[in-house]
């Protein structure tokens, strides 16, 4: 089982800066994918950005160059740099982790960008 905790969501102005941070705490052993999924009223779940327990990233198109996923291993941590954010950012942004024994996804935590 593994649990996962969300935080550093809020309110920005469009062009500011936020940080997301997401703990894992439980066994997720040495081989994961943990990422950040958001989903804005009216639409899908979309996969924002994800890593790899080897450190391979993979991101939507519309956050390339923008975003950026980090981890820490020693603190089962996934962390999402978001810079230059738009108001099309706006949606709940919610940790996930895949590990053997299946998928985790944090409550979610709330970005609002303004214009």
């Amino acid at each position: 089982q593994v649990q996962l905790l969300e935080s550093g969501g809020g309110l920005v102005q469009a062009g500011g800066s936020l940080r997301l941070s997401c703990a894992a705490s439980g066994s997720i052993g040495s081989r994961y994918v943990m990422g950040w999924y958001r989903q804005a009223p009216g639409n899908q779940r979309e996969m924002v950005a994800v890593i790899t327990s080897g450190g391979d990233t993979t991101y939507v198109a519309s956050v390339k160059g923008r975003f950026t996923i980090s981890r820490d291993i020693v603190k089962n941590t996934v962390a999402l740099q978001m810079n230059s954010l738009q108001v099309e950012d706006t949606a709940v942004y919610y940790c996930q982790c895949s590990v053997t024994g299946g998928n985790y996804w944090g409550r979610g935590t709330q970005v609002t960008v303004s214009s």
